[in-house]
């Protein structure tokens, strides 16, 4: 077996394409300003249910048809491999924003991300969500080539909607929601609605 593996490690931090700072130094959404691929798929299931599936990362090789592994690192960042037949690639992914039924967006760790990209979930009339995905790709070396002529986006996107509609196929099969990750991130952090209680400099000397 063929295995082609990346160091999982974290990127200096910036804020992504397509996002920009507020005034308190967090990330305010806006969609990307130019990506090689947008694909949406309509599901008929609610925004909620949708949304509460697609943050359970863990839960992807079970309908993706490129997706092998994914491993929770830290609380925003995943371990994700991906691969065809024999050949693997494993590489680094950071949630830099996230809002509950609504948007996430992500970007790959190295030092010059191969790729970016975000997820929208939208009600619609019938009850269900449609979910759009936009990826910006960076391709390295002799990859710009291909890039430049058009040919891999047309491909990326015809991977994007088969594993958009794949999920479909999931979630309806399911009807409900398998887990949940109710979180909202800002900028790479993880935004907690209470502060932490103060922690004791001696350790194990209880506080309060």
């Amino acid at each position: 077996m063929a295995t082609h593996e990346d160091d999982v490690q974290q990127a200096p931090s910036a804020t992504p394409q397509g996002a920009a700072t507020d005034g308190d130094g967090g990330t305010r959404r806006r969609p990307l300003r130019e990506q090689h691929v947008e694909e949406t798929v309509e599901v008929a299931v609610p925004v909620r249910t949708a949304y509460n599936q697609w943050t359970q990362f863990k839960s992807f090789p079970r309908f993706s048809g490129v997706v092998r592994d994914v491993e929770q690192v830290r609380p925003t960042v995943t371990a994700w491999t991906i691969g065809y037949g024999p050949l693997r690639r494993r590489f680094a992914v950071e949630i830099v924003e996230q809002d509950p039924d609504a948007y996430l967006a992500w970007r790959g760790l190295r030092q010059h991300p191969c790729h970016q990209g975000e997820v929208e979930f939208t009600p619609t009339r019938s009850g269900g969500t449609a979910i759009t995905v936009r990826m910006l790709l960076e391709p390295q070396g002799a990859a710009r080539v291909l890039t430049r002529s058009g040919r891999a986006p047309r491909f990326a996107a015809r991977l994007v909607r088969g594993e958009l509609l794949r999920f479909k196929r999931f979630i309806e099969g399911l009807g409900q929601e398998g887990g949940a990750w109710r979180g909202t991130i800002r900028n790479g952090r993880v935004q907690h609605d209470h502060p932490e209680p103060p922690r004791s400099r001696v350790a194990q000397w209880p506080v309060g």
